[in-house]
């Protein structure tokens, strides 16, 4: 099963990044090309319906899968990044963090009119940068099909924040 086999290759890091948190780390995933392979089947089967123009990939982890999906379903990738990172014209959205806040950006014209698009970052929490992503492409006129997570942490419940963008929210594995 792939939930288990992902469960198996994440490793846990107590006190990062700061004391009292267990970080899961997905990098130990990219060793396996089997695994990698396998997760991006997995979304592509899921989102194989949606008719999906774009994929929106969330700094920076979310450019991992993100990138290898889009090119798996041949349909453009569309970077979210933060302030000051992306060389041509933006716009941003500046949202609330637990210990303050931040502006993520996407450069203009990156979305059409009307663009269905799935929203993918590694791991949902209490959805903050999934909620300003998914209000920087209804900012360029798309919507938001749906999302897509390898990893999602159900007490934090940032599902709930998402359902009003999308009720179609694939998480590969839940703790």
């Amino acid at each position: 099963m792939l939930e288990q086999k992902i469960k198996d290759t994440i490793r846990d890091v107590k006190d990062f990044p700061k004391p009292g948190i267990l970080f899961k780390d997905i990098t130990p995933i990219f060793h396996n090309q089997e695994l990698c392979n396998e997760i991006i089947d997995e979304f592509a089967k899921r989102f194989a319906d949606e008719k999906i123009d774009a994929i929106v990939g969330v700094e920076s982890r979310g450019f991992l899968f993100g990138f290898a999906l889009a090119n798996k379903l041949n349909i453009p990738f569309i970077l979210v990044r933060k302030a000051g990172k992306l060389p041509f014209e933006t716009i941003s959205y500046e949202y609330k963090l637990e210990y303050g806040s931040a502006v993520i950006e996407m450069q203009v014209n990156e979305i059409q009119k009307n663009w269905k698009v799935i929203i993918h970052d590694d791991l949902l929490a209490t959805g903050g940068t999934a909620e300003a992503a998914s209000i920087l492409v209804q900012m360029q006129g798309g919507f938001v099909a749906g999302f897509a997570f390898v990893l999602e942490l159900d007490f934090l419940k940032g599902k709930e924040k998402l359902a009003k963008y999308s009720s179609n929210i694939v998480s590969l594995v839940n703790y």
